[in-house]
C-alpha cells in the first residue's frame, strides 16, 4: 500500500534539502508577520475573540502540511469564509456568549468532516456546481457586506445586520454615538494602509531594494500600521476616551476537544456546513492551481478536500473556526520562496511562540485598527472589471452573476449562493434545450462542411445534412424532431436526410425514441435517413438497440464520405 498517496508530506519529506529549508525558514517569518494581524481581525469579523485567529492558525496549518496536495497555498482564516461564519452562527447565539462559540466550533468540525466524505469518495467535482459567474458576484456582494459591516468598529458604535440593508439601517441610526478618536485613528489607519501599499514599493525601491523585496515589504505593512496605532493608544492614552482595544489575550492554546452537538442543532446548521465548506474549498482550489501552474506542478482536488478536511478539524479541535486557503497569504508566501508546506508548519511554531510569550503586546491594540485592516483587504475583492467583462461575452453569465450579488447584498449569503447556482442551472438548461442545429454543405475544394447560412458551400436539392451541435437528451430531442420536419415540408425534392452527429457524445433514451420517429417519418414519405461522424461511445450505445437494424439508410464515418456515396448512388439511379 502506497501511504504517501494519502499523506503527499511524504513525498516531499523524502527529498528535502537544506536550502529547502532555509527557504521556507525566511517565507515562514514574513508569512507569520502577516498572518497575526489578519488573524485576529478575521476573528473579530466572525464574531470572536481576536485570540481565537491564532487559535485557528496553528494546528490546521500543520494539517493541511501533512494532507494537502499544493506545496505553495497558505491555510488559515479568510475573510468571506469568516463572514459566512459569523452570519451562521448569529442564528443561534449571540457574539461573545459561550453557546455562540461553541457553534463557531461545531461549524469548524462538521464543515472538516464534509470535506474529508467528499474527499473521500472523491466528490470534487461537485464544487463546479459554483460557476465563475456566482463565485464573482457572490464574492463582491460579500465584500461589500463585510466592509459596511467593519464600519461600526471604525466608528466605535453597536450595529449589526444579516443583509446590507439592515446594516446601513443599524449604522445611520446609531451614528451619534460615534467615537470621535476611534474614527479618527480609523482613518488613519486606512489612510496609511492604503499608502503604504501603493507608494511603498517605489519608495523602497528608490533605497536601492530590488522590486521583489519591495512588493513583499510592502505586503506586510499592515504590521507596522497595527504597531504605530497600538503605541498611540497606549501612549496617547486613548483607551480613556473610550477607544475599544483588545484587551487581555489568553496565553498558549487552549485545551485541545471535540466541539459538543445536538443532533437538533446540527440538522438547522447543515445548509451554512455545505455552503461554508463548498465556498471554501473554490476559493482553496482556485488559488492552489494557479500557484501550482507556475512552477509547474499539480494538484490533486479531491486530496485538497482531504487536506482541508483535515485542517479544518484540526481548528475544531483547538477552539478555531473554519478555514481555508487564502489568495493574499499564499502571494506573500510563493513571493517570499516558500518551496514545500514546511512554510506552514514554521508559520504555526512562530504562531504558537507569539500566543505564548507575547499576547501582552495585543492588549492595547484597537479594534478600529482591524476593521480598518479588513475594511482595505476586501475592497480588492469587488471586482466591476469582471462583470462588464462577462456582460460583453455571456448575457446569461451576467444574470447569474448580477442575481447573486443583488441577493446577498439584500437578502443573505445562503440565498444568494442558492439563487446563483439555481438560476445558472436553469440558464444551461434553457440553452442546452435550444441547441444549434444547422443545414450544411460542402465548402468547395475540401472535404469540409460548413453552415449554409454563414458559408458559400455547395449543396444538392435531393440531399439534406443536419448537423447537431448539442448532446441529444429529453429537452431538447423534440427541437430535432421539428428541425427536420420543417426541411422535408419546405424541401419537396428530398431523398436523403444525413444526421451529421460530430458534436454529439450523447444521446439518452428520450432522444433515440425521437431519432425512430424521425426515421418513421422520412422513412413513410420514401426518404432515406443516414448517420455520420458518430463517436464510438455513441455507436456503442446505439448498437445495443434494435436502431440500427431497421435504419433505411447508411452509417458513414464521415460526411465526405456520406455525400459522395449518395451522390453515386443517385447518379445511378
Amino acid at each position: 500500500m502506497n501511504i504517501s498517496r494519502y499523506i503527499p508530506a511524504i513525498d516531499w519529506l523524502k527529498t528535502y534539502k537544506k536550502s529547502d529549508f532555509h527557504a521556507d525558514l525566511i517565507a515562514s517569518v514574513i508569512v507569520t508577520v502577516m498572518l497575526i494581524p489578519q488573524s485576529l481581525a478575521y476573528a473579530m469579523l466572525a464574531g470572536l475573540s481576536p485570540e481565537v485567529g491564532l487559535y485557528a492558525s496553528i494546528l490546521p496549518l500543520v494539517a493541511y502540511a501533512l494532507f494537502g496536495s499544493s506545496r505553495t497555498l497558505a491555510v488559515g482564516p479568510v475573510a468571506v469564509v469568516s463572514m459566512m461564519t459569523g452570519a451562521a452562527a448569529m442564528e443561534f447565539a449571540a457574539p461573545g456568549t459561550a453557546e455562540y462559540t461553541g457553534i463557531v466550533i461545531l461549524l469548524a468540525g462538521t464543515s472538516g468532516l464534509f470535506l474529508l466524505g467528499m474527499g473521500i469518495l472523491k466528490l470534487g467535482f461537485l464544487a463546479n456546481l459554483l460557476s465563475h459567474p456566482v463565485i464573482s458576484g457572490f464574492i463582491s456582494a460579500s465584500a461589500i457586506i463585510i466592509a459596511a459591516g467593519q464600519l461600526k468598529h471604525l466608528l466605535g458604535i453597536n450595529a449589526g445586520g444579516h443583509n446590507l440593508l439592515e446594516l446601513l439601517n443599524a449604522l445611520y441610526e446609531n451614528l451619534p454615538n460615534s467615537n470621535p478618536a476611534t474614527l479618527i485613528l480609523g482613518i488613519f489607519s486606512i489612510g496609511a494602509l492604503v499608502t503604504f501599499r501603493r507608494y511603498m514599493p517605489r519608495y523602497l525601491q528608490k533605497l536601492g531594494l530590488s522590486q521583489a523585496s519591495s512588493q513583499l515589504l510592502s505586503k506586510a505593512s499592515p504590521v507596522l500600521v497595527v504597531i504605530l496605532a497600538t503605541l498611540s493608544v497606549m501612549y496617547l492614552e486613548l483607551y480613556e476616551n473610550d477607544v475599544k482595544v483588545v484587551g487581555i489575550v489568553p496565553n498558549g492554546l487552549p485545551a485541545l476537544s471535540l466541539p459538543s452537538w445536538h443532533i437538533e442543532t446540527l440538522s438547522e446548521l447543515l445548509p451554512s456546513i455545505v455552503l461554508i465548506s463548498i465556498v471554501g474549498f473554490v476559493e482553496s482550489v482556485s488559488v492552489a492551481q494557479s500557484f501550482a501552474a507556475k512552477r509547474r506542478q499539480s494538484i490533486n482536488p479531491n486530496q485538497e478536500l482531504i487536506g482541508l478536511g483535515a485542517a479544518n478539524i484540526s481548528s475544531a479541535i483547538s477552539a478555531g473556526f473554519p478555514v481555508t486557503g487564502g489568495f493574499s497569504r499564499s502571494v506573500v508566501s510563493f513571493d517570499a520562496g516558500a518551496r514545500t508546506p514546511m512554510t506552514g508548519i514554521f508559520t504555526a511554531l512562530f504562531i504558537l511562540l507569539t500566543l505564548s510569550y507575547l499576547t501582552d503586546a495585543f492588549y492595547y491594540l484597537p479594534n478600529t485598527v482591524l476593521a480598518a485592516t479588513i475594511i482595505v483587504s476586501v475592497v480588492q475583492l469587488i471586482d466591476i472589471k469582471n462583470f462588464l467583462s462577462v456582460w460583453g461575452y455571456s448575457k446569461h453569465d451576467a444574470a447569474s452573476m448580477m442575481a447573486t450579488f443583488i441577493v446577498v447584498l439584500l437578502m443573505s449569503v445562503e440565498a444568494g449562493i442558492v439563487t446563483g447556482v439555481g438560476l445558472s442551472i436553469l440558464l444551461f438548461l434553457w440553452h442546452t434545450s435550444h441547441p444549434h442545429i444547422a443545414v450544411v454543405g460542402k465548402v468547395p475544394g475540401t472535404e469540409h462542411f460548413r453552415n449554409i447560412e454563414r458559408f458559400d458551400v455547395e449543396t444538392h436539392p435531393s440531399i439534406v445534412t443536419v448537423r447537431i451541435d448539442e448532446n441529444l437528451f429529453f429537452a431538447n430531442a423534440r427541437v430535432l424532431e421539428d428541425r427536420v420536419n420543417y426541411l422535408v415540408a419546405h424541401q419537396g425534392e428530398i431523398k436523403h436526410v444525413i444526421l451529421m452527429c460530430t458534436a454529439v457524445n450523447l444521446i439518452d433514451s428520450s432522444a433515440l425514441e425521437s431519432i425512430e420517429m424521425i426515421h418513421s417519418r422520412l422513412q413513410s414519405a420514401g426518404i432515406k435517413m443516414h448517420l455520420s461522424e458518430i463517436k464510438g461511445p455513441v455507436m456503442d450505445r446505439l448498437k445495443s438497440t434494435s436502431f440500427i437494424q431497421h435504419l433505411s439508410g447508411s452509417i458513414f464515418l464521415t460526411q465526405h464520405q456520406a455525400v459522395e456515396n449518395l451522390l453515386e448512388y443517385e447518379a445511378k439511379c
